[in-house]
């Protein structure tokens, strides 16, 4: 493909779906950018087809699916970002392979998510959500039976990344004994100990706590086995993922006692629209708190958000910096001064950057900077050259076998 910057940055199309916080369009006005369309939900398929047709730049958030074929449609789309932390709404490998970076935010929600679950232990603990559904039927549970503090009370973490470990400092700041597991070694906060298994931490903890990514690892992670080893009487909250948690399974669970309750954050099939039924073998269950995948739906996270990945498109658009794209060969560069610079995205093959190289050597540019970057899969060479030769370049650059695109900033 052949995308070049030889317009005003005005006149770049940047969709935005899903109601994206204002803060990202305010981000990108700041930037140049003023051409955003801003939609407030997400669009149906033969909608989305069309916008993305126009459009440079693309932001979503959960619902919108950008599959391969979607994908393949779009001639002039150079970048995605998704204003969440997830990224499996989009076929990373698909994008990658048209030569378009996709960026997230893994962070700007951590403490969003973090407090959330820690309202909802104390919730569980103390059976607030019947009390509250009682109370609003006309009903009077006034008991200290089941009822509990958090103090003293063990915290099971499973996955201790930005969410897990934030989780970890307000638990023990609430006098929780705090213990957690992951796949890899992870400095403790405070005096939280790692455990060496899954089943250690599920025999030992009261509140069970999860925040794994999705993967084909964590799928069903809990399942019946897992829920078998957790201690009677024990509860489980999930935040992560809905495919993390076999919620049949769950249901039989809390039903028999053996768990004492749950919160849900994520479901393994989630209503498309607010106007959607949802449904789940947990409805209706007691001690059971379910929650309409809003962990990182505050005020605060959705500025952050917005803020956060605007400027990672913003970047990449003006100086081709790939840093935290989720798909791409990552590269931080600074800004180009009194140079073009050249953006070539290729296959990762013997024999690119010898090519690019002859280009360049052939057409006497006078070559400021160049820098490579490589995946398994993809190779990203960033050269800036003297203003004089980069019109003449473009078309020997694309036609490098192996080439995705190549893009000029002015």
């Amino acid at each position: 493909m052949d995308h070049r910057l030889s317009f005003p940055k005005e006149k770049i199309k940047v969709v935005l779906l899903e109601g994206i916080h204002q803060s990202a369009v305010d981000y990108l006005h700041r930037s140049g950018y003023t051409n955003v369309v801003h939609h407030a939900r997400a669009l149906p398929l033969d909608e989305l087809r069309a916008e993305l047709a126009t459009a440079y730049l693309v932001g979503i958030r959960s619902r919108t699916q950008l599959t391969a074929d979607v994908l393949a449609d779009t001639e002039r789309l150079f970048a995605v970002g998704c204003f969440c932390i997830g990224t499996n709404q989009v076929d990373l490998d698909a994008a990658g392979q048209q030569g378009i970076p996709v960026f997230n935010a893994p962070h700007s929600n951590t403490r969003s998510v973090a407090e959330l679950v820690i309202a909802e232990s104390i919730m569980l603990l103390r059976g607030l959500g019947d009390k509250n559904g009682a109370a609003h039927r006309g009903g009077w549970q006034k008991s200290a039976r089941q009822s509990y503090e958090l103090r003293s009370k063990t915290m099971g973490i499973v996955g201790y990344g930005h969410i897990g470990s934030q989780v970890s400092i307000l638990a023990e700041a609430l006098g929780m004994r705090v213990i957690y597991h992951d796949i890899v070694p992870r400095l403790a906060m405070g005096n939280a100990q790692q455990l060496g298994s899954l089943t250690e931490l599920l025999t030992e903890a009261d509140i069970v706590t999860l925040h794994v990514p999705q993967d084909p690892s964590t799928h069903n992670l809990i399942n019946r086995d897992r829920l078998a080893e957790m201690r009677p009487g024990s509860y489980l909250i999930n935040a992560s993922r809905g495919t993390v948690v076999d919620v049949d399974a769950l249901a039989d669970a809390v039903r028999s006692g053996h768990v004492a309750g749950a919160a849900v954050d994520v479901f393994p099939r989630e209503p498309k629209s607010n106007d959607e039924t949802f449904e789940s073998p947990l409805r209706g269950l007691p001690n059971v708190i379910l929650t309409p995948h809003i962990g990182g739906s505050t005020v605060e996270a959705q500025r952050n958000i917005g803020q956060e990945v605007a400027s990672k498109l913003v970047n990449y658009s003006d100086q081709g910096t790939t840093m935290s794209a989720v798909n791409f060969p990552q590269l931080s560069l600074s800004a180009h001064k009194d140079a073009h610079r050249l953006l070539h995205i290729h296959h990762n093959q013997p024999g690119v950057l010898a090519a690019v190289n002859r280009v360049l050597t052939g057409s006497e540019a006078n070559i400021l900077g160049q820098h490579l970057q490589t995946d398994p899969q993809l190779g990203y060479v960033v050269t800036d050259v003297d203003r004089e030769h980069a019109d003449n370049l473009r078309g020997d650059l694309l036609a490098i076998p192996g080439t995705i695109r190549c893009r000029i900033l002015y």
